[in-house]
């Protein structure tokens, strides 16, 4: 007989492992789906090509360059240009315009803008990390739902059931378990790789900014001396009257 267990244990397959954590097992599985659609998503997104598009870097230093910054803050607004850069960098050029301090504060407002796109990339990894939080609580969910069937199952046998009976509950109760954890493990793991993916693809657009920066800092400067470098034609001494003549 232990023969005759042992290889229906083992002709088991993966599928009648599944169909055994019942409704929260594939509740768990559509979550695992769930979490490596969002995954995938994000590698797409997370790209230095996806942030600070090539052509979007030359067009808007080509404005900058030119010391057009109302060019640049237009080109920013517009639809098809629209990504982390310019989202960034027109929100910081539109508050110095609007401060009273200019472009003095173009470095803060910089940083600004830039914590906050960077908590809206952080914000988009939020769903993997839930998931990756929910998945063991389901399977517990599952193990505590399994226990509980198995207990009803040996009150109403009078406590003399067979194993044969307890096989279902205690199979919702262990295989519940073992799928919220082998969602939850990769999706940790993910959820923290995309966090620290973010700062380091942040960081490569922060060089890009700091250059473009410069350039509006510099065209500010050069405006500011050739407003007050060009020299006013000094005001001639009235010439002196001839001398009566003798």
């Amino acid at each position: 007989m232990l023969a005759q267990a042992g290889e229906e244990t083992a002709t088991k397959s993966l599928f009648d492992y599944i169909r055994s954590g019942g409704p929260i097992g594939y509740l768990i599985i559509f979550l695992s789906f769930v979490a490596l659609g969002l995954f995938i998503a994000q590698l797409v997104v997370l790209r230095r090509a996806r942030l600070a598009p090539d052509s979007v870097v030359r067009e808007l230093q080509g404005h900058l360059e030119r010391h057009d910054v109302q060019g640049a803050l237009a080109f920013c607004r517009l639809p098809d240009a629209a990504c982390f850069l310019t989202r960034l960098f027109g929100g910081a050029i539109l508050r110095c315009q609007r401060s009273a301090f200019g472009f003095l504060e173009l470095k803060s407002a910089l940083e600004e803008a830039g914590q906050r796109e960077t908590a809206r990339l952080y914000r988009a990894t939020d769903g993997i990390g839930l998931i990756a939080a929910v998945a063991p609580m389901l399977g517990l969910l599952g193990t505590v739902v399994g226990m509980v069937g198995a207990f009803d199952t040996i009150s109403s046998t009078e406590g003399v059931a067979k194993p044969g009976q307890l096989a279902g509950d205690i199979s919702v109760a262990l295989i519940t378990t073992v799928e919220g954890l082998c969602v939850a493990i990769p999706a940790t793991m993910a959820f923290s790789w995309l966090r620290n993916r973010i700062d380091g693809v942040v960081a490569e657009v922060g060089e890009v900014i700091e250059a473009m920066a410069s350039l509006i800092e510099g065209s500010k400067g050069q405006g500011a001396q050739a407003g007050g470098g060009t020299p006013r034609p000094r005001p001639q001494p009235a010439p002196a009257r001839e001398a009566s003549r003798a």
